[in-house]
């Protein structure tokens, strides 16, 4: 199409008399023949430029959904849900990381945040995620799995930095001495029986529905408390004991709400923290199934990510991600006056 714009160009100059004229009438043909010309080389060159741009979106996409893949709706009994939101512009994912497996030992399930944001983070992101897709089924305990995320995320830095030592030429941008994860491993077992390893990650939030609420409520929203978390991986050496922490059941009905630290972090106009427990109250109370329907995941999520946005204004300025997971297998007797909140306890 170049070569076609060009030759009308040409061709208007050497064989229309017009373009030998030098009185006013020519001279506006003449130039509006070449503001003809130059709009179709113009057009031409921001299609193709469009169309190159979309392929490389495509590509990237799909780059993205590898790295960090869409979960299944189902996962052994458990209905799943997830998102995230990047902070870079025009980034799916940024530097929270998240994904749940169905393994022999059970759902096992991981939520994490790298230090940072946006593009810079996804080397770490791939490290872990690649090592926590083969340790969760090498490994039969929670505590083998940490310390092979440990061992990934060590030899990532080590390569980083083998990368940008100032012997290469240029200073390194993103000093690996100071990079870290917090990371919160979960397992939920076939009975529903949660164990957790914690290493600085906010721990998780339990939706049980209760027709007993307060204030005419379908259910409470609890924190899975634990005890103090350990170091976030790559800030120091992992201790000698790791102490996998027992966290109750996941029973059936109920819903358990991983998220990011750039969740409730995200502050409004007025310099005020996301209300995560409220939201998700209202979420249990009327937004979500209806007054009777069960408390459905991508619903719970929904409404999470649309008060996160109204809330801040627009994307956070952290990455945020959000993963929402209800038990949906068959149901088992609650023991009566059973306590709403669980305390995590070690597994000895």
């Amino acid at each position: 199409m170049p070569a076609v714009w060009g030759a009308v160009a040409v061709t208007y100059e050497l064989a229309c008399p017009l373009a030998r004229q030098d009185g006013l009438g020519a001279r506006l043909v003449t130039s509006a023949v070449l503001l003809v010309v130059g709009t179709g080389l113009v057009l031409h060159v921001r299609r193709g430029l469009l169309r190159e741009l979309r392929q490389v979106r495509r590509v990237a996409g799909a780059a993205q959904d590898v790295l960090l893949r869409p979960l299944p709706p189902r996962l052994d009994g458990l209905r799943v849900a997830a998102a995230r939101l990047a902070a870079d512009r025009g980034a799916t994912v940024g530097g929270d990381l998240y994904e749940a497996l169905g393994t022999e030992h059970g759902v096992r399930v991981v939520m994490g945040d790298v230090r940072g944001h946006g593009i810079a983070a996804l080397g770490t992101v791939a490290a872990v995620l690649g090592s926590f897709r083969e340790a969760v089924h090498d490994e039969a305990a929670l505590d083998g799995v940490l310390r092979r995320l440990e061992r990934a995320h060590a030899r990532h830095l080590r390569e980083r930095a083998r990368a940008e030592h100032p012997a290469h030429g240029v200073e390194p941008e993103h000093p690996v001495a100071e990079e870290f994860v917090t990371l919160l491993l979960l397992e939920i077992g076939h009975d529903g029986r949660m164990r957790a390893l914690n290493c600085g990650h906010p721990w998780p939030y339990v939706l049980r529905e209760d027709a007993t609420a307060p204030d005419g409520g379908r259910g409470r929203v609890a924190p899975l408390a634990g005890d103090g978390p350990l170091p976030p991986l790559g800030l120091f050496p992992l201790p000698a004991e790791l102490p996998v922490l027992g966290c109750g059941r996941l029973l059936p009905g109920e819903t358990l709400v991983l998220h990011t630290d750039g969740v409730e972090d995200a502050r409004d106009a007025r310099g005020r923290f996301f209300p995560l427990p409220a939201v998700l109250a209202e979420a249990l109370g009327a937004g979500c199934g209806g007054r009777t329907g069960p408390v459905l995941p991508h619903a719970v999520l929904s409404t999470v990510l649309a008060r996160l946005l109204r809330h801040a204004g627009g994307p956070p300025g952290d990455d945020a991600a959000v993963l929402v997971l209800r038990n949906d297998r068959r149901q088992a007797p609650r023991r009566q006056g059973a306590p709403v909140g669980r305390r995590a306890h070690r597994v000895t």
